[in-house]
């Protein structure tokens, strides 16, 4: 099997088309050439872009004839499957509405979204997944059509609607058999303005917000993008973020259709660190602390190595690290580092990234939030040249990013060729772009109060540099100020308390007080390893997170950030929380964004104990058992200055 065929020739990127138009395109031209590869059951198997033709008319031809179209959309629910893209490009192609939701999503959570939009059409991927969309019938959806992509487990199911793919695509195949120029026909249903995707925001100050991006906004991204050298025709990529993020689609869809990728699904979730290495793909976009597990990984895989491995490691990538950082400074490496790089890429740096799958990357970047320098520093001096991506839904996901040869620490890179940029009088980040949506779904307000003249309002509080490098400093809704008056934004000292690997998850608090303080959660796994290595014994989270030399830990992290603070903006006190945030709960949402709010009145507890100078709160929480009964907990959490 070849994992890397050659690169497709490049043709203008244009936004006057639609996806299913451009798929049409990639069929003709590069028909035998894999689109799509998916490994299941250990095996990866293998799509054309002549037979994804072939499935998305035949999905839109069944549901068409079922009775999809404009003004409604096609819930899809599951992890990435290259059915569920098919289903989300059929419903392109009829100009109705494809609408993914997060995959663990609460019923609740899809409530809110299937109410304000005419769904009577869902793509499931499992029986797990049609579980909940009979449950959603149950309360009240008009959910007359339900197609899983999995059979297994539902065979004894006999709910009314409930289809499987295979009959689908039969349906699909006859109907496009009997009726000459049916494919034509569907293909020339949507234009470039008609619905390519409806997505939501994350909701993390009220409840999520609908948004369709249309096929004009998603290629003018994706052309914005490629201006910019993010990626190139005839990519390898991973698809594995959420197919309800913006950056799925964007990536997977957008610019894996119009520059002709090769889109490679894993197994499934646990799976993703494998089949990275197995596929070494060119382009790999990931969360900061995505690339701070993989960090991890290789930092506790070296101190159970020899001590010779560690020492040739230590040495190496610390003359590397030393590289780059002169590098980021406009300084030259020195002679002794050019001469030893070629040594350390033989011996450490390669074998690294080959068993991180990461040989291949010729574009690697990182969004969502801020990184940490360590974690960027040590990419860039391994030799994957990682760089910063900054974009948001409204936008179709590309706003600003790196040039390969022009990195900063402290910026996100320039606006992208396509998309202005200016900073508003209240220091907010506003752009204005093709890819700039038209408005959001059914909410006249919000509309308003986001896009004027043409110009969207990011929410984001950032400044430009005089060589035209964009600074993003937090969410502009979240710059509060302390009882003296001290400006600040939570998110931003939030970010860099996480840039430490023990640390997952962080509220920082302090408006209208006289002084900061936090609620931390520790991340579980570099914790543990790190108390194990140590001899320190531990029987839960709860119990790890309030170990005396954890605690300590956290200190070490809070000192770290407080020495690049103001004074009066210091983290003075801390508490260690007994367990993650969870979006289950509603305390952070799906992309782990922080639900401040939520936060604040559920830990209320500890929040008034920190600024109450006590050593220590019982927190009391509510738990259900798998067996579904409820039981109550009380744990005592220390509280401690740094």
């Amino acid at each position: 099997m070849k994992l890397h065929e050659r690169r497709p020739a490049p043709r203008e990127l244009r936004t006057d088309t639609t996806l299913p138009r451009l798929l049409e395109a990639n069929a003709r031209a590069y028909g035998d050439r894999i689109a799509i590869r998916e490994k299941d059951a250990g095996i990866w198997q293998q799509t054309t872009w002549s037979e994804l033709l072939e499935m998305s008319l035949q999905c839109a031809a069944a549901l068409q004839a079922r009775g999809l179209g404009r003004d409604e959309a096609l819930l899809v629910m599951g992890d990435n499957r290259p059915r569920l893209y098919v289903g989300m490009l059929a419903a392109g192609m009829l100009g109705a509405c494809a609408m993914p939701v997060y995959p663990d999503a609460t019923l609740d959570e899809i409530m809110h979204v299937v109410q304000n939009v005419r769904v009577r059409f869902v793509l499931a991927e499992d029986q797990e997944q049609v579980d909940k969309g009979l449950d959603l019938r149950e309360r009240g959806a008009t959910l007359e059509h339900l197609v899983y992509d999995d059979p297994r487990g539902l065979a004894a199911y006999e709910a009314p609607g409930l289809l499987s793919w295979t009959a689908l695509a039969e349906e699909g195949a006859a109907r496009l058999a009997a009726e000459p120029g049916l494919r034509e026909a569907l293909l020339a249903i949507a234009g470039p303005d008609d619905p390519a995707v409806f997505i939501h925001s994350s909701g993390t100050t009220g409840r999520p917000k609908g948004i369709i991006l249309s096929h004009r906004n998603v290629l003018a991204g994706v052309r914005n993008a490629h201006a910019a050298q993010s990626f190139d025709f005839g990519e390898q990529i991973l698809s594995y973020l959420p197919m309800a993020w913006v950056g799925d689609f964007a990536i997977t869809m957008g610019a894996g259709i119009s520059l002709v990728f090769t889109i490679n699904i894993p197994e499934r979730q646990e799976t993703v660190l494998q089949n990275l290495r197995e596929i070494a793909p060119t382009y790999y976009l990931a969360a900061p602390r995505s690339w701070d597990n993989m960090l991890t990984t290789v930092q506790v895989r070296m101190e159970d190595s020899t001590p010779l491995k560690k020492w040739l490691y230590d040495f190496f990538m610390a003359n590397a690290i030393a590289a780059e950082r002169r590098k980021l400074e406009g300084l030259p490496p020195t002679a002794a580092q050019r001469l030893l790089r070629p040594v350390g890429e033989w011996l450490v740096a390669g074998p690294i990234k080959d068993q991180m799958g990461l040989t291949g990357l010729r574009n690697a970047f990182t969004g969502g939030e801020a990184i940490g320098e360590d974690t960027f520093v040590f990419y860039r001096a391994l030799g994957v040249r990682l760089r910063q991506l900054y974009g948001q839904t409204e936008a179709s996901a590309f706003n600003a990013m790196h040039a390969p040869d022009e990195v900063r620490l402290h910026t996100v890179g320039r606006p992208l060729p396509g998309v202005e940029a200016r900073i508003a009088d209240s220091g907010e980040i506003m752009l204005r772009s093709e890819s700039v949506f038209g408005g959001y779904y059914h909410n006249e307000e919000a509309t308003r109060e986001t896009l004027e003249d043409g110009w969207l309002h990011t929410g984001d509080a950032g400044y430009i540099e005089p060589d035209g490098q964009l600074v993003v400093l937090g969410r502009l809704s979240e710059v509060v100020h302390t009882a003296a008056g001290e400006r600040y934004i939570p998110n931003y000292i939030e970010n860099r308390l996480k840039f430490s690997p023990f640390i997952r998850d962080v509220a920082v608090l302090g408006k209208g007080r006289e002084m900061l303080g936090a609620i931390v959660c520790i991340d579980r796994e570099p914790v543990g390893h790190w108390a194990e290595v140590r001899g320190i014994s531990y029987v839960s989270y709860a119990d790890l997170s309030q170990k005396p030399e954890v605690l300590e830990l956290i200190a070490q992290a809070i000192r770290h950030v407080n020495a690049t603070l103001a004074e009066p903006l210091r983290l003075r006190r801390f508490a260690s929380l007994h367990k993650e945030f969870d979006a289950d709960d509603g305390e952070i949402t799906r992309t782990r964004k922080l639900r401040r709010n939520v936060v604040e009145e559920r830990y209320a507890p500890i929040i008034d104990a920190i600024y109450a100078g006590a050593d220590s709160v019982a927190m009391r929480a509510q738990i259900v058992y798998e067996n579904g009964e409820v039981g109550v907990t009380e744990r005592l959490l220390a509280i401690r200055e740094p």
